[in-house]
């Protein structure tokens, strides 16, 4: 069996190109070179992110003290497992606080799973009782995530 010559240098040019351009596959052509690379799957992109500074007035909704809210017929639960984010980026207003009144299908958080942004909107219009949930923790699913009144 013939031993493969590969130039390397050309395999990472094409490799930086791909994740450049967002390409899943490239082929290059060269007199009697062929070459294909590719993956599996595109990468999405990941949001920047990343929580504010703790210097000021916090950021974060004011997590509720009531042990029983988690049970709260209104409580809005995690459809997913992931990191919750309470604004849009760093910095930004928070999406809700406690005491706003909400529409559905208004964004009441973001949970980042897989390093893609899901904003989690109101079930049903009502008022937000409390946030039961810190800005950038791990959730589960089914974690109760807000209430609404």
């Amino acid at each position: 069996m013939p031993k493969l010559s590969l130039d390397t240098d050309l395999v990472g040019q094409l490799a930086d190109l791909m994740i450049d351009k967002g390409l899943t596959e490239v082929e290059y052509e060269h007199g009697d070179v062929s070459l294909r690379v590719s993956r599996a799957a595109p990468v999405a992109a990941p949001m920047q992110y990343a929580p504010a500074p703790a210097a000021g007035a916090p950021v974060t909704a004011a997590v509720s003290g009531d042990d029983h809210a988690a049970d709260h017929p209104g409580a809005v639960p995690s459809p997913m497992v992931g990191t919750v984010y309470l604004s849009p980026q760093p910095g930004a207003p928070v999406f809700v606080k406690p005491g706003d009144s909400v529409e559905e299908g208004q964004t009441l958080l973001i949970i980042e799973a897989m390093k893609v942004m899901n904003p989690i909107p109101a079930p049903r219009s009502g008022k937000v009782s409390s946030i039961l949930v810190d800005d950038s923790q791990p959730v589960e699913f089914g974690q109760p995530l807000v209430v609404l009144e």
